[in-house]
């Protein structure tokens, strides 16, 4: 977790903070709220489809993906979460998972009953709609990524992905300039963008022989943010994050 960002609950209030304003008193709510933290293996089954949770998982480190499983052995990623997302918060009203959710590499995941998250947003109506509000953003992401799946060519719908992946953890702290990590193993990152590995093999070439990114041991840095967004027609909108354009701006100018 980032330094200063030690206490659980504290990367939710960053991650919160980042869409919306979280008053005194909702933020004192939230980090007293009780939770249980785990250390899970990768490619650990957090909750599987069919399952009635009776609690809902912070991200606090490492990497979470959702995913669906076909009869036949194949799957495709639906998302990926980091650091200070709640991936299930949909389990609160959704009493079925309808998809998978597992780690994606080595993680610490807090677990919050819902028994004591209920009667917390019914205390405290705006903390309840700053995860409402996180909720929306969440589908926001779908909408942007079924867009990317449906119409954007293989090159802008990695760079894309790229761009999106960048911002968020830039959200809370987990970026150093314009570099940051990049969990999903090259046939993950397939599974997620509708590609072959070949096809995005070949893909992640063209990128870095452009000078728009580089890649290695795990992290992404994008070399060229103008034209990667360029390249993925990135509008930053669907995220829904307050000042992220400065902050990025900030991050490409050299020290």
């Amino acid at each position: 977790m980032p330094n200063g960002y030690n206490a659980p609950m504290e990367m939710l209030a960053r991650k919160l903070d980042s869409v919306t304003r979280l008053a005194d008193a909702e933020r004192a709510a939230l980090l007293n709220l009780p939770h249980t933290v785990r250390n899970l293996p990768a490619r650990h089954d957090i909750a599987r489809f069919s399952e009635r949770p009776n609690q809902c998982c912070l991200v606090l480190q490492g990497w979470v993906t959702r995913y669906a499983a076909l009869t036949d052995g194949d799957r495709q990623i639906l998302s990926f979460y980091v650091a200070g997302d709640m991936p299930d918060l949909q389990s609160l009203h959704l009493h079925h998972m309808d998809h998978n959710l597992a780690t994606l590499t080595a993680a610490v995941i807090a677990f919050i009953p819902h028994d004591e998250l209920r009667p917390l947003l019914r205390r405290h109506p705006d903390l309840a709609s700053a995860l409402w509000r996180d909720t929306l953003i969440d589908a926001a992401h779908y909408r942007e990524r079924i867009t990317s799946l449906g119409r954007r060519q293989a090159l802008g719908r990695v760079a894309h992905l790229f761009c999106e992946l960048f911002l968020r953890q830039q959200a809370v702290g987990l970026t150093t300039g314009l570099s940051c990590p990049l969990a999903p193993k090259q046939s993950e990152l397939a599974d997620a963008l509708g590609l072959t590995s070949v096809h995005l093999n070949r893909v992640l070439r063209t990128l870095r022989q452009r000078k728009l990114v580089a890649l290695s041991g795990g992290v992404l840095t994008i070399e060229d943010w103008d034209a990667l967004t360029a390249v993925a027609e990135f509008d930053p909108t669907f995220l829904h994050q307050r000042n992220n354009e400065p902050a990025v701006r900030e991050a490409a100018v050299p020290a």
